[in-house]
């Protein structure tokens, strides 16, 4: 009888009767002597790991509700729970969970150091964190209060600076919008009370910088720069002014100019 290729592909789909019974080590077992391009592998590879999924599932709920949707600590804990699957070596003889455990809770950790700070800071600064906000707890029920820095330093035997540094590094895993309302002030948006730099500086320096260069030029010719940028008057008005022609003074701008810009410090 010929099976329709329908239902051929559905049974395809459901492991053989010495499967169903199988533990995950002798699955892996049976993966690990198939050749790459073995008909079985991709299915036998694909049972393995719905099966561990749960477990993955598990692993990301211990990093939920840190600011990560679980949704994607979950997507993180299944990728690495493949990398897992295609890197174990049997032939150690240790269990798998000993090799997948360690392996989806570094992926998670670095999820959250990689990609879930707005800044990037130190991996140091980051353990660290993780660290005091676990004492503070601690410390905060054994004592009916919440600790001083020294205290939290104490108790977990670093200095007080290592501490302050962890806890300014906190600000930086949520950085608040420029947009959203100024605290106490629900009119006023954070970013118009941000200062900026004057562009008068600037200027000031400029005209530090021009001062000597500009005194080296001969006098009618720093009276047509004055006339020109200080005073916007035109060529034709500056010639009247001067005693001289419009195209005289073209030339005797375009000199200027070119001897304050070879003048000026690189």
């Amino acid at each position: 009888m010929v099976i329709p290729s329908t239902t051929a592909s559905t049974i395809s789909r459901f492991p053989p009767p010495s499967e169903l019974s199988a533990t995950r080590e002798q699955l892996l077992r049976r993966l690990a002597a198939l050749t790459c391009g073995h008909p079985d592998r991709a299915r036998l590879r694909a049972r393995i790991i719905e099966a561990d999924l749960p477990m993955a599932g598990r692993l990301a709920r211990r990093y939920a509700g840190r600011g990560e949707p679980y949704d994607d600590l979950a997507q993180v804990a299944a990728l690495a729970l493949v990398k897992a699957v295609d890197g174990f070596d049997v032939s150690r003889g240790v269990p798998f969970s000993c090799y997948a455990v360690p392996t989806i809770l570094g992926a998670l950790r670095r999820h959250f150091r990689d990609t879930a700070w707005a800044m990037r800071v130190p991996r140091r600064a980051q353990e660290l964190n993780s660290m005091v906000r676990a004492a503070t707890g601690e410390l905060t029920q054994r004592q009916r209060h919440h600790p001083t820095t020294a205290q939290l330093a104490d108790h977990l035997e670093v200095s007080v600076d290592e501490v302050l540094a962890a806890l300014t590094a906190s600000q930086a895993y949520r950085l608040a919008s420029l947009n959203a309302p100024h605290l106490g002030a629900d009119d006023i948006e954070t970013i118009e009370l941000i200062g900026a730099v004057d562009p008068g500086y600037a200027g000031v320096d400029d005209h530090l910088t021009l001062l000597p260069l500009l005194a080296v030029l001969p006098l009618r010719e720093r009276r047509i720069l004055t006339m020109w940028f200080y005073r916007h008057m035109t060529q034709a008005r500056i010639a009247t002014e001067v005693g001289i022609s419009q195209m005289h003074v073209s030339r005797l701008l375009k000199r200027s100019l070119a001897q304050l810009r070879a003048d000026l410090p690189s």
